[in-house]
């Protein structure tokens, strides 16, 4: 074998060699970077909320009957004691003949009754009239010397007593002629052609209707919520916050509302994070532990004119605050072991840290350690990403 024909064979063994390794030598992996800052680091918390009127009245059905149409809309300004609703009263069943006859009876007995009582009232006013002469008589026969003294207080007692039945008898009467109306507006209730009567709904309180639950004429039960009435100026946005997140979520706490369609987000503050706490379920199907927090609106109300009652936002209630701190995405860090890391890229390279985590809120944390301001550390990596693994920038 010549020497020409070993250096064409060693040189086609090294273009098949490299070849092979250009085919199959490990591709570098695509990634996104982020940067590392430095600056002071907010910590909150971030939910949905709605706004929903402070103080509210709910305006029901004082008695069962037939609602006529409610004349107010949602929107409307109100009066208080302005009349809402008119309600006729629901209309017993037909009498049959012989309850109506009884019916009749009973109006004849209270009848009778009040005459009774009108002749006792007429016979007492009569001995009154005589007790009031006796007594009269009898302090004149003692002033000349022919009466005694236990005369005229026996006509005196006599007067005292007529004048105590004289009431009574006008009581009497009086209890009478109301079982006579009783009567009479039993009797009355059965009877069709007597017009039905109206009873009027008014509003406890000014303010504006936030919702008509029956617009419709219709029959409802005593107690049905007819409209809602409250002030659409006071304004309160309520927010369910995980318990493992309202426990750091102290009175007073400043919040920033967004995503309710202003131009720019509104300032809120804290007013009371609720005691009890409910069981909610998930997108996920999850129960979760929440609780309530009530944030007052601190912006000026021209800037929130246009925000009602039961609006969405998107509520950010700060909860730590740190004057300077290593701040990097949440998207970089991924559980290793009992803590955190991270991949930093140099060169093409990336690296595996250990992170330590100070502070996390919604989309970033502050970290103590294991990255530096100026680092460019992956985001979202993918399973397959190794320490000192090639990558290459998205």
């Amino acid at each position: 074998m010549t020497a020409r024909s070993v250096f064409f064979g060693l040189l086609l063994a090294l273009g098949i060699g490299a070849g092979l390794y250009w085919v199959f030598r490990p591709k570098p992996i695509l990634i996104e970077l982020a940067l590392v800052t430095e600056g002071p680091f907010r910590a909150s918390v971030e939910e949905d909320g709605k706004t929903r009127v402070r103080d509210r009245y709910t305006v029901s059905a004082p008695m069962l009957g037939r609602l006529l149409r409610v004349a107010v809309k949602a929107g409307d300004e109100i009066k208080d004691g302005d009349v809402v609703a008119w309600i006729v009263p629901a209309q017993p069943g037909v009498l049959d003949p012989r309850s109506r006859r009884e019916a009749e009876e009973k109006v004849g007995t209270a009848e009778a009754s009040v005459q009774e009582a009108t002749a006792r009232l007429e016979r007492t006013r009569a001995e009154l009239d005589q007790a009031r002469i006796d007594a009269q008589r009898a302090r004149r026969l003692e002033r000349k010397g022919s009466g005694t003294v236990q005369r005229r207080e026996q006509e005196e007692l006599n007067l005292q007593r007529s004048d105590r039945e004289l009431k009574a008898a006008e009581l009497r009467k009086h209890a009478a002629e109301h079982e006579l109306e009783a009567a009479r507006a039993i009797l009355r209730r059965y009877d069709e052609k007597a017009p039905a009567e109206r009873w009027k709904v008014t509003a406890p309180v000014g303010g504006s209707v936030l919702r008509v639950m029956q617009e419709s004429e219709t029959v409802v039960a005593a107690g049905a919520p007819l409209i809602e009435i409250g002030d659409p100026s006071q304004l309160e946005v309520v927010v369910d916050l995980l318990t493992s997140d309202a426990v750091n979520v102290k009175p007073g706490a400043d919040a920033e509302l967004e995503g309710w369609g202003g131009a720019k987000p509104l300032r809120g503050r804290v007013r009371r994070v609720e005691p009890g706490g409910f069981t909610k379920v998930s997108a996920l199907g999850v129960d979760e532990q929440r609780v309530n927090v009530i944030i007052d609106i601190a912006s000026p109300r021209e800037e929130w004119l246009t925000l009602g009652d039961g609006f969405r936002v998107d509520v950010r209630i700060e909860t730590q605050t740190l004057a300077q701190a290593t701040i990097l995405p949440v998207s970089a860090l991924f559980r290793r072991d009992d803590g955190w890391g991270a991949f930093v890229a140099e060169n093409e390279v990336v690296h595996e840290r250990k992170v330590e985590i100070a502070l996390r809120s919604g989309r970033f944390a502050a970290a103590d350690s294991g990255v530096r301001p100026g680092d460019s550390v992956v985001i979202f990596p993918p399973s397959s990403l190794r320490n000192n693994a090639r990558v290459r920038t998205r």
